[in-house]
């Protein structure tokens, strides 16, 4: 269950209530029997950056989701329109030589 905050607005006297998101609000304060009002704190957790999406994580291995990405990325090119959200393909990096025995 979450927890409330709640404050008075005659006594200025802080409640902190465990309600279920079915309890109606507090009103009325015990201490004084003033009106209460909720207090709103800041967000426990942000999330930013990068990964956050499902597709942020996740290899492209189903032909389904490959087939419609490689669409999409064409989309802006075949139209003749550039797409400043849709970096360009890297090519593969190339195959690296043996490495020889001979120290220098």
């Amino acid at each position: 269950m979450p927890t409330y905050e709640y404050a008075c607005n005659q006594c200025g006297e802080h409640v902190d209530v465990f309600q279920s998101f079915s309890d109606d609000p507090l009103t009325v304060c015990e201490a004084c029997g003033g009106s209460l009002r909720k207090v709103f704190g800041n967000v426990g957790i942000v999330f930013k950056g990068g990964g956050f999406y499902k597709n942020d994580s996740r290899p492209s291995s189903s032909s389904t989701s490959s087939s419609s990405t490689a669409a999409t990325a064409a989309t802006p090119a075949s139209t003749g329109e550039s797409s400043a959200s849709t970096p360009a393909p890297t090519p593969a990096p190339a195959a690296a030589a043996p490495a020889s025995d001979k120290k220098a």
